[in-house]
């Protein structure tokens, strides 16, 4: 065996011990900065070199190095980088020599921080972990130090690094998602801990429903309510605007302190000026006395403005400087006021349209939507319809002081069916009236008076005969051949119905 076979031998083995021991010391790690010294130490038996980085190119920076000796790479991109991606290496014999290479590096002076050092030459090469390429660089302060021989050797090394990155990576997404399920788990037991709370009130507040998106509505409001974040509800007429706000106030640091609602929509404007802002003696006829405002009476509280786009233009202005300085002035005033106060607003309509049409201040738009709930309407959320109703009846019960009056199957069902224009305020009216009507009995499709829709014929005609057939055939069937409600729905006399009936061939068996 010759020389050169007995000394490849050695350097094999050398190799194989150091990929063992390599191995052995990444098996359990699950942080590889905390042993990269060691790494560098161990490889060094068969690469010798004065220092060990390992880079990540999609972040352009290094992650850890071997030690302190020499200058930090801030930040890297093209170059370089991306021919050792390309390539799966790079060597620099003599940096004196030889450029640094292309691209954007920081620090701009990195080449002759280098050789200030003593660095002289270097061996880049790539690898991919599970979730990003990685690049490990062996630097030496001796020119020439590394030659195309020790590109083979280095790849192992990368290849055992890569994949203790790997398991480190694998390990942080592991405890995000743990952390990111614990503080899902914790937010979902605080909707549940706040919305049983304030189910226990009755009234205003109520927040009843089980639906998905009316759960995710809670969990926004939660998670906005522990700031201090202006809050931006919006939603059809009926929703629960209110509800919401107030389930925020509830959960929020300012719980202990006052809720004022004001709507907007229901005072004229130097009316609504007056009682947002308070006003001093004098301040316009009739002013006989001071007055605080609901700005003032919100103090340590939430301040609810339901219609916020009916605000005038200078309320709105005056109003910016509430959210801006967190400071107003009564009408009439001269001294400044602190307004210690979160602001919830609530509206119906889009606010980006009415800032299209100039009716409402763009500056004021975006201090609002800081933090947006967008209310779906009941029609969307039908698995709220009956628990709704449910609570509903019970509360109507109480307030009539006799039990609550139930639902008939074919009640529920026409409650379900209904697209419900006026949300959940149109569902209580409904079924205040209905258990009116029923005299506590069960409630029956005929006591809701729901609007039937449209009857609409299978096949697009224009015989007025046909459509006054099918009509008459469609109601005969919802009443379930029930003549009686049939021609009371129909506006017509039993006589006229029977009339109909007859003329039209239609069988009452088969309704």
């Amino acid at each position: 065996m010759t020389t050169d076979e007995v000394r490849q031998l050695r350097h094999d083995d050398e190799v194989r011990r150091m990929l063992q021991d390599l191995l052995s010391l990444l098996t359990d790690v699950l942080d590889i900065r905390d042993v990269f010294p060691r790494v560098s130490e161990i490889v060094a038996a068969a690469l010798p070199h004065d220092r060990l980085a390992l880079w990540l190119p999609r972040d352009h920076e290094i992650h850890v190095a071997s030690n302190d000796d020499g200058p930090r790479i801030e930040h890297a991109t093209g170059g370089d980088s991306d021919e050792v991606t390309a390539t799966g290496f790079k060597l620099i014999g003599d940096l004196a020599r030889e450029p640094l290479g292309g691209g954007s590096i920081e620090p701009p002076d990195l080449r002759e921080q280098l050789l200030a050092a003593g660095y002289r030459s270097f061996l880049i090469v790539s690898t991919s972990t599970r979730f990003q390429p990685l690049h490990l660089t062996f630097w030496s302060k001796q020119p020439n130090a590394f030659s195309l021989q020790d590109v083979t050797v280095a790849r192992h090394i990368a290849t055992c690094v890569g994949l203790a990155f790997s398991h480190q990576q694998l390990a942080d997404a592991e405890r995000r998602a743990a952390e990111a399920r614990a503080r899902a788990e914790r937010l979902e037991m605080r909707v549940k801990s706040l919305a049983a709370e304030l189910d226990l009130q009755s009234g205003l507040g109520r927040t009843i429903g089980h639906s998905p998106e009316w759960i995710n509505i809670l969990k926004q409001a939660t998670q906005v309510a522990a700031t201090e974040t202006t809050a931006l509800v919006q939603g059809e007429s009926g929703t629960g605007k209110e509800v919401v706000a107030r389930f925020i106030h509830r959960a929020s640091p300012r719980k202990d302190g006052p809720f004022i609602a004001i709507n907007c929509a229901a005072l004229p404007e130097q009316l609504l000026e007056s009682e947002l802002f308070g006003y001093e003696r004098g301040a316009f006829t009739g002013a006989q006395q001071s007055k605080v405002g609901q700005i003032e009476l919100a103090s340590n509280g939430v301040l609810f403005l339901d219609e916020v786009t009916e605000m005038s233009l200078s309320a709105q202005a005056k109003f910016l400087r509430v959210l801006q300085e967190r400071e107003f002035q009564r009408l009439g005033g001269t001294r400044s006021i602190k307004a210690n106060v979160r602001v919830i607003a609530a509206t119906n309509r889009d606010l980006r349209k009415a800032v299209e049409r100039g009716t409402f201040r763009e500056d004021l738009y975006y201090r609002l939507q800081v933090f947006e709930i967008a209310i779906p309407p009941l029609r969307d959320r039908r698995r709220d319809v009956l628990p709704l109703a449910d609570v509903f009846l019970k509360d109507i019960a109480r307030s009539f002081g006799r039990p609550p009056a139930g639902l008939t199957a074919d009640a529920k069902r026409a409650l379900l069916e209904y697209s419900w224009p006026g949300n959940v305020r149109e569902l209580r009216n409904a079924l205040e009236r209905a258990a009116i009507v029923s005299e506590g009995g069960l409630i029956a499709p005929q006591h809701l008076l729901l609007p039937t829709r449209p009857y609409a014929a299978t096949a697009e005609t224009t015989d007025l005969n046909e459509v006054e057939r099918q009509t008459i055939g469609h109601v005969m069937r919802e009443t379930r051949g029930n003549k009686s409600r049939a021609a009371k729905r129909l506006g017509l006399s039993r006589t006229q119905l029977y009339g109909r009936l007859r003329k039209y061939g239609i069988d009452t068996a088969d309704t």
